[in-house]
């Protein structure tokens, strides 16, 4: 009987230890693991939203500044910036504007030198007016040195040196002229019927008259031209 009611003591201490329900401070923490648990999902889950959409906005500000140079390079025809290309002006600041080419010499070969007097004949007291005449023989104009430096008139009567332009000339000097192909530049020089001598010294004897022949030969430089004869009275 003793060992009965051991038996029954022990076996009801069993049991009613194992159906203890928890306490009430067992319930609080176990709310609180679980409350900090679900928080820290949403914190967990924001985050990667928000981490997300950073990546997506910063990929998006990206592409945004690319359009530019991405058109530029994709298409052929675009023209370059202002940096990279110099102006119109500055071109053509840079580059030298063309120049005329010089005129050249004259040939002298291609240089016509003609003598001629305004008349055949002069009476006493008339005076003749020699005239030399240059032309250019050649196919292109060219430059003639037509100056009282490079230009003679020349007065001859046979042998006898009458007068020459040069003997008194106050100036040498010089005067280009730019003479077309087949044109001519002129001078005269009306003539006193008058000797001269070199270096310009006095002569007293004059040309005689009465129907004197005289040659007129018209230079220049080295070119000597055809006589041109007149005839004094």
């Amino acid at each position: 009987m003793g060992r009965q009611g051991n038996s029954s003591a022990r076996g009801t201490a069993s049991g009613s230890s194992s159906v203890r329900k928890p306490s009430a401070a067992v319930y609080r923490r176990r709310r609180m693991v679980v409350g900090g648990a679900l928080l820290l999902v949403i914190a967990l889950v924001a985050g990667g939203f928000a981490l997300a959409a950073a990546f997506t906005g910063g990929s998006r500000k990206a592409s945004s500044t690319q359009p530019s140079s991405t058109e530029t390079a994709s298409n052929p025809t675009a023209s370059p910036s202002a940096a990279a290309t110099p102006s119109a002006s500055a071109a053509a600041s840079a580059t030298p504007s063309p120049t005329a080419p010089a005129t050249p010499t004259c040939n002298q070969n291609l240089v016509t030198v003609s003598a001629a007097t305004d008349k055949p004949a002069y009476g006493p007291g008339e005076n003749p007016l020699l005239t030399l005449k240059v032309t250019n023989g050649g196919t292109v104009p060219c430059e003639v040195n037509i100056g009282t430096s490079q230009m003679e008139f020349l007065v001859t009567s046979g042998s006898d040196r009458i007068f020459s332009s040069k003997d008194c000339q106050a100036s040498s000097e010089d005067l280009v002229k730019v003479i077309a192909p087949g044109a001519s530049e002129t001078a005269n020089f009306p003539w006193s019927r008058n000797r001269s001598a070199d270096g310009c010294k006095a002569v007293a004897a004059a040309p005689g008259g009465g129907g004197a022949y005289y040659i007129f030969t018209a230079k220049l430089g080295s070119r000597a031209s055809p006589k041109a004869v007149f005839q004094l009275n």
